[in-house]
């Protein structure tokens, strides 16, 4: 199993933890976002990961050296030269995989209890399978038929559409969780796309050209998902690890 960990950020909401360090090396529960990622992802079956690295790139390098990689294949994908957004970071890293197995592409700072083997094991049906959730915020994704079809703000309105005939509707809204599954044919044609790209804006697009077929994975009220982007949430993200990680 393959995956991808985004880890280049800069981690200015967890400030001042990150004064000095890589969002992914803050220490949850007496570990790193970034090692708790990592061994969640081997006990799930993942073997091979690519890192993305940006922001104190070199101490995340020194930590997994230290490590021994956690007895993984574990590979660095370089963006300490320029910063590529999730879109451009994923292309980079995904082309460095020497398979063309599915990949599995997880935020560091995202803690959940959804179950990363049932994902990876149900994603052939898709070029791309977004883990999804009820919304928490204005911007929102809809599906209808378990395909992408829209995204809108609705703070101020702003929307995409893959079909112009379809109608926005409150019971198709979602929120993207942070962690998805994609297959080689969206790495290649990311490839092609250019160097630094946003991920949604891409998704929406090919999804309305019809290059990609873009479906979901909806994870009911039983699903724990906390983003450890500030500091106050990092307690509640210690009781998801003390209950649901290594």
């Amino acid at each position: 199993m393959n995956a991808i960990i985004l880890a280049a950020g800069l981690g200015t909401r967890l400030r001042p933890l990150t004064d000095n360090t890589p969002k992914a090396l803050v220490e949850v529960g007496g570990k790193t976002m970034l090692e708790h990622q990592i061994l969640n992802l081997k006990k799930a079956g993942v073997t091979n990961i690519v890192i993305n690295i940006h922001y104190f790139g070199e101490q995340i390098i020194e930590f997994l050296k230290r490590n021994n990689n956690f007895g993984l294949n574990i590979k660095i994908s370089d963006e300490r030269e320029l910063l590529l957004d999730t879109g451009g970071g994923i292309a980079k890293a995904g082309s460095l995989f020497e398979n063309d197995a599915p990949i599995l592409v997880h935020n560091v700072d995202i803690f959940t209890n959804v179950d990363l083997k049932k994902i990876y094991s149900e994603c052939d049906k898709y070029d791309v399978m977004l883990v999804t959730e009820k919304p928490r915020s204005n911007r929102v994704l809809y599906f209808t038929n378990n395909q992408l079809c829209g995204w809108r703000n609705k703070a101020t309105n702003e929307t995409i559409l893959t079909d112009e005939e379809y109608i926005p509707n409150a019971n198709d809204e979602r929120a993207f969780m942070g962690i998805h599954v994609l297959n080689a044919k969206t790495i290649r044609l990311m490839r092609e796309y250019k160097e630094a790209f946003p991920l949604i804006p891409f998704y929406m697009n090919a999804s309305k050209t019809g290059e990609l077929n873009i479906g979901e994975m909806f994870c009911g009220d039983d699903i724990i998902r906390i983003d450890a982007g500030k500091p106050e949430v990092l307690a509640e993200c210690k009781e998801i690890i003390d209950k649901f990680y290594l």
